[in-house]
């Protein structure tokens, strides 16, 4: 089994890491990981991921761009994402319907990373894991690499 981390999960640890070196920083995640995950867990992010991550580097304000575009290439070069293809399409779409049939649909972006999960057979890895609560058939788990829980985040 697999783990795709969403975009909270790296936004956390942007945030806890911010002055340590490239080299440590890569170290730094894989311990975390290794000590969130196990040591054979495979894990990757969404396509979608990718676009929130990069987002964020376009939006960042000028003196802090660098470094944020820094980080996340980093990232997109550790976790190769994994695409939208049509398998996670029909997932997608099947989720979608029954999310929304239930009157408990969430955020788009979130969608696609339950339906990229799922389609892939994976489970999801978050720092919120109410952003993916109502998603039948979708394992979750909570993974904090900063060491520290949200509040009022439940541990998995």
């Amino acid at each position: 089994m697999g783990t795709l981390l969403d975009t909270t999960v790296f936004i956390e640890l942007e945030r806890a890491i911010a002055a340590a070196r490239e080299a440590a920083v890569l170290d730094e995640v894989f311990s975390r990981l290794a000590s969130e995950l196990g040591d054979s867990d495979e894990v990757g992010i969404s396509a979608i991921t990718a676009s929130e991550l990069l987002h964020g580097v376009h939006r960042a304000a000028p003196d802090r761009r660098p470094r944020r575009e820094a980080f996340v290439e980093l990232v997109l070069t550790a976790f190769p994402p994994m695409p939208f293809d049509v398998l996670t399409a029909r997932t997608h779409a099947r989720l979608w319907a029954a999310l929304a049939s239930a009157g408990t649909d969430v955020g788009a972006h979130d969608r696609v990373v339950a339906a990229t999960a799922i389609a892939a057979g994976w489970r999801v890895g978050t720092a919120n894991v109410r952003h993916f609560d109502h998603i039948a058939g979708l394992d979750v788990v909570r993974v904090s690499l900063s060491g520290q829980r949200s509040p009022g985040e439940r541990g998995e």
